[in-house]
């Protein structure tokens, strides 16, 4: 047997690069920035992400879609609400009564109604200072186009 030498150099020691194990003395090996490994799993992520991104969102458009069609509704409840007060109110005898007074000018046979011609209002000062009103009443127009389509063509 030969003897060896406590002093030897190292480069004498060394094992064989092993294959499984990687390098004998310990060191890493030149691993690549991405391993089979990594890509791998960035592919089932990407995969997972894109499977996911079309559910989501049609998710999210469904729920602002919900969103507004229950503020349409609110607001053709709150419509109803207002209808249904109008027609609470049409139903009564004394506001028909007040309305026919106050829009149309009807009078009641047992009440004594005046209607003041010459109030001081602003078109009765246009007329007076010589300036015609900017619109003539609805009668006169009707009544000139009454006579307008008398008239032989």
């Amino acid at each position: 047997m030969a003897k060896r030498d406590d002093h030897a150099t190292d480069a004498d020691d060394r094992v064989p690069d092993d294959p499984v194990d990687g390098p004998a003395d310990g060191g890493r090996r030149g691993n690549p920035a991405l391993t089979s490994r990594a890509a791998i799993l960035a592919v089932v992520v990407c995969a997972i992400a894109l499977s996911l991104a079309y559910p989501v969102r049609e998710y999210i458009a469904q729920r602002k879609e919900i969103a507004d069609l229950r503020h349409k509704e609110a607001v053709a409840r709150g419509q109803v609400e207002e209808l249904l007060q109008r027609k609470q109110q049409l139903g009564d005898k004394s506001y028909i009564e007040r309305e026919a007074t106050r829009r149309l000018h009807y009078c009641r046979p047992d009440v004594k109604c005046y209607i003041v011609l010459d109030g001081g209002g602003g078109e009765g000062r246009q007329a007076q200072e010589g300036g015609s009103p900017s619109r003539p009443p609805w009668y006169e127009t009707l009544w000139r186009s009454v006579e307008a389509a008398d008239r032989p063509r």
